[in-house]
């Protein structure tokens, strides 16, 4: 037993499954698009796992498999086979799981996490891949249950089959902050690949935790619980916390962590046991006998290489280098490959439009920067929304900070723009146009409004008059206010001061 300790260290390795976004599923020609698909209706007699039927590889899942091992830096193997995993799950139809064991398709990679604060080297980890490799998703059950006798399960086969790839990380993460940042990473990386949704809502990215704690400077790791049935990013982080948590309340009362699996249970926001792992399972692993091995060419491995897309590190250089981005929104910008598509496309309309030269897209690069990583990104998370499902596309964007430029509406009154179009739909230029949303330059139309605002303000007035230059930016708050953004900001203030230093110079 460790004694009572106060220093522990946290030791995290995360298990990653990701359904291949393929045609057809793994060793069948089964459509994989179950999700929307009527109960049992995506099945045939080989994912029913019915006596006689012989499985073919889909060599699409292969080819994805590789390529993702390739974007984390893995060693493709020039042999690898597939393996009978055996345990008696209701959701698995043939009484085994086909997948990789000893052999994989990938190994000995690594994922580069580089963090939000500090610079060059310090800013960088290394989380060690063990495997990246490829198998068959099982059945889904459906539990109805009730207080009477009316309580049963279903199976639906649909999803049974569907290719997976597992990637298996080294015990390298230290906290719940470094496992979130490398599941987003690799999230990431799975999106630009295209080898998968990875969207943790509908499964196609699932996650489970190996945690466990040992006393700082300790070499040997201590006994880990592994954590499942985490469906965000979010309950990843805190499941993780939790679980820290509770095992050093376990050893500091004297007790000792058992090996266990334990599920997490969002609406209590903790951990709970599910069954001992005292004892190894024994899956009788064997070689599949119903598959050959795979001789993997290192030519077809190069030309799959060839196939890499731009990743998001290198996209994030390339932002800064191309369009004087930050690297900390670079960063940002690149952490979803739909919103650096976005970021460029509006760019490209930019372009397009022949308003600027190609090589001269800084200033307009910084403005689409501001607006996709605030108000747009603000408002996407008031709807749990993303950038796929906008209404408001790279071309409003462009209007509309066209729009800005021009001088037809202020920044203020943009704001209010963007509003109804991310609501509707429509294009700013049909808003500003129906509503009514023109800036007012005219100098006596906003003069007016100004006097009308320090006649309602006197507070405001004398704090001016004793100095207090924050005052001036008050009254210019409400003169936008009373014309509801309309009035030309730099207008405004000019006449608010001159208005002021008049009042300033009579007796």
């Amino acid at each position: 037993m460790v004694g009572l300790l106060t220093e522990y260290e946290t030791v995290i390795g995360l298990e990653v499954h990701v359904q291949l976004q393929t045609q057809s599923k793994m060793f069948c020609s089964c459509r994989s698009d179950y999700q929307a698909a009527e109960a049992n209706t995506r099945v045939c007699p080989v994912c029913l796992g019915l006596p006689g039927t012989l499985p073919v590889i889909n060599r699409k899942a292969v080819e994805y498999t590789i390529m993702t091992g390739l974007a984390l830096n893995c060693r493709i193997p020039g042999y690898c086979k597939f393996d009978r995993k055996n345990y008696p799950y209701p959701d698995l139809m043939k009484g085994y799981q086909i997948t990789q064991f000893d052999m994989p398709l990938a190994v000995e990679g690594y994922l580069e996490l580089e963090s939000l604060v500090g610079e060059g080297d310090e800013a960088k980890r290394r989380i060690g891949i063990t495997r990246v490799h490829l198998e068959e998703d099982v059945a889904k059950l459906q539990h109805h249950l009730s207080n009477s006798d009316d309580t049963y399960s279903l199976v639906d086969v649909n999803r049974s089959g569907v290719p997976l790839m597992e990637i298996v990380s080294e015990p390298d993460m230290r906290s719940a902050e470094e496992a979130r940042e490398y599941l987003t990473t690799l999230h990431a990386i799975l999106q630009y690949l295209g080898v998968s949704t990875a969207n943790m809502q509908d499964g196609s990215f699932r996650c489970d935790a190996n945690i466990s704690i040992r006393p700082k400077g300790c070499e040997e790791f201590g006994t880990r619980s592994e954590v499942k049935n985490m469906n965000s990013f979010r309950s990843v982080y805190q499941a993780i916390q939790f679980e820290v948590d509770r095992q050093h309340q376990v050893i500091e009362s004297g007790g000792r962590v058992v090996q266990e699996t334990r599920g997490w249970i969002e609406e209590r926001s903790v951990t709970v046991s599910q069954r001992s792992k005292e004892q190894a399972h024994d899956y009788r692993y064997f070689p599949e006998p119903d598959l050959p091995p795979l001789n993997i060419d290192g030519a077809w491995v190069e030309e799959l290489r060839g196939f890499l897309p731009e990743l998001p590190p290198h996209r994030r250089e390339r932002f800064v280098s191309q369009y004087s981005v930050s690297d900390y929104d670079a960063r940002l910008l690149t952490s979803s490959k739909d919103m650096a598509d976005y970021f460029e496309n509006t760019l490209e309309r930019k372009r397009q439009s022949g308003t600027i030269p190609a090589p001269n897209l800084e200033a307009f690069a910084k403005s689409v920067s501001n607006w996709i990583l605030g108000d747009i990104s603000r408002l996407m998370n008031l709807e749990n929304g993303d950038v796929a499902s906008l209404r408001f596309s790279p071309d409003h964007l462009f209007e509309l900070i066209g729009l800005v430029e021009d001088g037809s509406i202020s920044v203020t009154m943009a704001k209010t723009v963007l509003e109804d179009a991310f609501a509707s739909g429509d294009s700013p230029v049909k808003i500003v146009k129906e509503k009514g949303y023109t800036q007012i330059s005219d100098s006596a139309s906003v003069k007016t409004v100004v006097a009308e605002a320090i006649a309602a303000n006197p507070k405001a007035v004398a704090d001016f008059m004793n100095g207090k230059d924050t005052a001036t930016r008050y009254l210019v708050g409400q003169v936008m206010k009373i014309t509801k953004g309309q009035a030309k900001p730099e207008l405004v203030n000019q006449l608010v001061l001159e208005s002021l230093a008049e009042l300033k110079e009579k007796p």
